[in-house]
């Protein structure tokens, strides 16, 4: 019955010296590093032609009547101005 004891022991202290040696010769795994934050103000605007809420900093931006609108493409754009010279 030592004997059992004996091998068992053994054995288990060969294990710990094998994974310890493939450890050993790995590269350390990098934990992630959360993005830094964007320079932009986080404010969302909404495109009324569309209804779709985009990046101030990516829309685009045309005064009519005084008052700023907001697009998220020259498509959509374009159709609010074609609109607006429709309703005259």
């Amino acid at each position: 019955m030592m004997k059992f004891i004996f091998y068992c022991l053994v054995a288990y202290f060969v294990f710990r010296l094998v994974s310890a040696w493939r450890k050993f010769g790995q590269p350390k795994k990098q934990e992630r590093t959360p993005a830094p934050p964007t320079s932009g103000s986080g404010l969302m605007v909404r495109d009324d032609i569309c209804q779709t809420y985009l990046p101030r900093e990516n829309a685009l931006r045309e005064v009519i009547d005084g008052e700023e609108r907001y697009f998220c493409s020259s498509e959509c754009r374009r159709k609010c101005l074609e609109a607006r010279k429709n309703n005259r």
